[in-house]
């Protein structure tokens, strides 16, 4: 995700496709020229043009998984369907198993179902392995009876040090990563989007006794890269 739109030819027209009102505020559909955006109250959250970050989410998890001894058909938690391309990621490996993503806005959920986001996604929601959970993500997080996951890839609001919405904030402090930890698997790997760089994350997450505490860059059009914090739960 990222507030900040990204640069656009000025003459590409704008037409908004579809506008929700829900719990948590407004969400807009729009297609600019041959993209499409996502606007949530007025802020710019992601668009069509570029899921380099948002693949490189999941392969940075597969691969530490891999580098440490990858279980058999490991389970895979993705936070945040966004325009798709996470998921798609995911569903177009077979050797990831189970599948869990969640969503709390059902507008998005809707336009992957039956809008244009569909061919973002790739039919990804029709994929057996894949279980869509409409549920807010610390909610889901904090239930006591929650699965344990092998990989969870977050890809939140704009990261650690830049939250819209003030109560995502909850999840890069301390309650919130020893509840991250406790959704892993010993050995799992936790995976963090984040609009620019966070050295007071990567100690936080050290803090929280994760291990292999590392930050993959992913270079923009301006600006300070995207990044994806990657962490270890010891086995």
């Amino acid at each position: 995700m990222s507030t900040a739109l990204p640069e656009r030819d000025a003459h590409e027209a704008v037409v908004t496709l579809d506008r929700r009102d829900g719990p948590f505020g407004e969400v807009v559909l729009r297609r600019r020229g041959r993209h499409f955006e996502i606007i949530a109250n007025g802020c710019f959250l992601m668009d069509t043009a570029d899921g380099r970050s948002e693949r490189l989410l999941i392969q940075a998890a597969l691969d530490e998984l891999d580098r440490t001894g990858a279980p058999a058909e490991p389970s895979v938690l993705i936070g945040g369907l966004g325009v798709g391309f996470s998921l798609a990621y995911a569903a177009a490996e077979p050797r990831w198993g189970r599948i869990a993503i969640v969503e709390r806005e059902s507008a998005i959920i809707d336009w992957h179902r039956s809008g244009p986001l569909d061919a973002f996604s790739g039919g990804a929601l029709e994929d057996q392995r894949v279980q869509v959970l409409h549920t807010d993500l610390l909610e889901y997080l904090a239930a006591a009876d929650g699965a344990r996951y092998d990989a969870l890839c977050l890809d939140i609001d704009n990261g650690p040090d830049w939250t819209v919405t003030d109560s995502n904030a909850g999840l890069y402090g301390a309650d919130g990563l020893a509840v991250l930890w406790h959704r892993l698997q010993p050995g799992g790997v936790l995976a963090v989007w984040s609009a620019q760089p966070s050295a007071d994350f990567e100690e936080a997450l050290r803090a929280a006794g994760f291990s292999d505490v590392v930050t993959h860059e992913i270079p923009v059009s301006r600006g300070v890269p995207d990044v994806v914090h990657l962490a270890r739960r010891a086995g």
